[in-house]
């Protein structure tokens, strides 16, 4: 049985974040899916809130034998209520959000946040352009700053015209599973991250089987695809030979 690596894009963006580590993949001979949540790519509709998007993620789910289920940001939200899925193998968070029911991405590891007396905002809200709908957009300069410091001028300009409205409610949903409790996990942290804080993350991956940090910014998948690739690559190897070695 192979392994197919299913990748979850963060709040804002589709499928296409993905679309530098995809090839990457199938010529390392791993399959991929990139995942468009409700409301995003060619199928248009209503964006979800976070019950809808994992909804949606398990119906990709439900078409594979066996996963490394990937989510980045404010997908790791969504792999953490999705992700105690049959077919999950392993769960990998890259600068993602392995939350409690008591928490939302918005309040993320208060209390340890707290007692350990850290400063982890950022200045991705003040770039939020709120609309009469209920989602928010982000203003370009704050997004470029935030999401993609790290990247070369014309990748940014690409990512940011493909930048949609979010649901601003996600943000603050709380899970009602929590695939992280039950399932193998790696937590990416992105040390010069400025959307969702390192030391916010360095928190975060203590509730993973496992840690990796990079010295990048919130994108890597578009500033350093090569070092994603590699590492689910790595992962995916594992697991097809645990499957192999439960299998003899």
């Amino acid at each position: 049985m192979s392994t197919t690596v299913v990748l979850v894009p963060g709040a804002w963006h589709g499928a296409w974040a993905w679309d530098r580590v995809t090839p990457l993949l199938t010529a390392a001979a791993v399959g991929s899916i990139a995942v468009d949540l409700p409301g995003r790519g060619p199928g248009g509709g209503r964006l979800g809130d976070l019950m809808a998007d994992s909804a949606a993620l398990t119906l990709e789910l439900d078409r594979q034998d066996s996963v490394v289920l990937v989510g980045h940001s404010y997908g790791g939200a969504v792999i953490t209520e999705a992700g105690d899925h049959p077919a999950v193998a392993h769960l990998v968070y890259v600068a993602g959000f392995p939350i409690r029911p008591d928490e939302s991405c918005a309040r993320a590891a208060e209390a340890e946040v707290e007692a350990l007396d850290l400063r982890v905002d950022t200045d991705l809200g003040s770039g939020f352009v709120p609309g009469a709908d209920g989602t928010v957009n982000l203003d370009p300069a704050v997004a470029q700053s935030c999401l993609y410091d790290d990247c070369d001028e014309a990748t940014a300009q690409w990512a940011l015209e493909r930048l949609g409205p979010q649901r601003l409610a996600s943000l603050s949903d709380s899970p009602t599973r929590v695939a992280w409790r039950t399932r193998p996990s790696t937590y990416v942290v992105c040390a010069a991250d400025r959307t969702v804080h390192p030391e916010l993350q360095r928190v975060l991956a203590r509730r993973c089987t496992s840690t990796v940090e990079w010295p990048t910014g919130h994108s890597p998948f578009l500033s350093d695809p090569k070092r994603v690739a590699d590492l689910l690559v790595g992962i995916v190897t594992i697991v097809n030979t645990a499957g192999l070695d439960e299998g003899a």
